[in-house]
């Protein structure tokens, strides 16, 4: 059988890449997330969110690491992004995604992180979640989509295109980070706009047509007593049951 000796030493050099750059963050010592998340230059306000939304623990199921080229998707106000910022550096970045129609709030509060600490290494992204890469951002280590997934089931989003963008954005090993909001089995993408919650296995569904695979559920916000009929927002103090998903690009 004849070898195409060319297509082999190509495929080679490839593997070779991404072994190298896997290797790389294997080998970068796991951070200390909880210093991290207590550092004395963090607001006030992100404190306050700490005590509802508890990052230590998404930290260490994310295993972000320093020099990581990161996408936060819907971004919002950043508090995420933030985060993430300070677990990446100093040679790392994240993109922080929003629609341009996001609001003026919150892209003042965006805006002021980028004057603030964390600001060099967070990059502004205003793109539609479903052409949400710039170019300049090259090939990403990880994605992270938190509690904004159920948004584009009311927005004029074609969420097919969106997923298929965001596995094409990441190497080939890197994962996609998705948390959002319990529905009740059977509601599917019903309830996005009306009760801010989507139904896991629908979601589910959605990002694996893309060509993701499920690695790993964390289920450190969960709560099952949660009976997932009514909006959570505004907050009304109630526990809301959340789940947490690994997907990642197969190698």
């Amino acid at each position: 059988m004849a070898v195409n000796i060319g297509a082999v030493i190509a495929v080679g050099t490839t593997i070779a890449a991404w072994a190298a750059c896997t290797c790389t963050f294997a080998q970068t010592a796991t951070p200390d997330y909880a210093s991290i998340i207590a550092a004395p230059d963090r607001s006030d306000a992100d404190r306050q969110i700490d005590t509802r939304r508890d990052p230590l623990k998404f930290l260490a199921f994310a295993e972000l690491r320093p020099g990581m080229k990161v996408l936060d998707i819907g971004a919002g106000g950043g508090y995420s992004t933030e985060l993430i910022a300070r677990v990446v550096a100093p040679n790392g970045v994240v993109y922080g995604q929003n629609s341009p129609d996001l609001g003026e709030r919150p892209k003042a509060r965006f805006d002021a992180r980028l004057k603030g600490p964390a600001g060099r290494n967070i990059v502004s992204v205003i793109r539609p979640f479903d052409d949400p890469v710039p170019a300049e951002a090259g090939a990403l280590d990880a994605i992270t989509f938190l509690f904004f997934y159920h948004d584009t089931t009311y927005m004029a989003v074609d969420r097919a295109e969106m997923n298929r963008r965001l596995y094409a954005a990441l190497k080939p090993g890197a994962v996609l980070l998705i948390a959002d909001h319990s529905a009740k089995a059977g509601d599917g993408t019903s309830v996005g706009k009306t009760l801010h919650r989507i139904e896991e296995s629908a979601l589910r569904r959605e990002v694996e047509a893309a060509g993701f695979k499920l690695i790993a559920q964390g289920d450190f916000w969960r709560h099952p007593e949660d009976t997932r009929d009514f909006s959570i927002q505004p907050p009304t103090g109630r526990p809301v049951d959340e789940f947490v998903l690994k997907f990642q690009r197969p190698m």
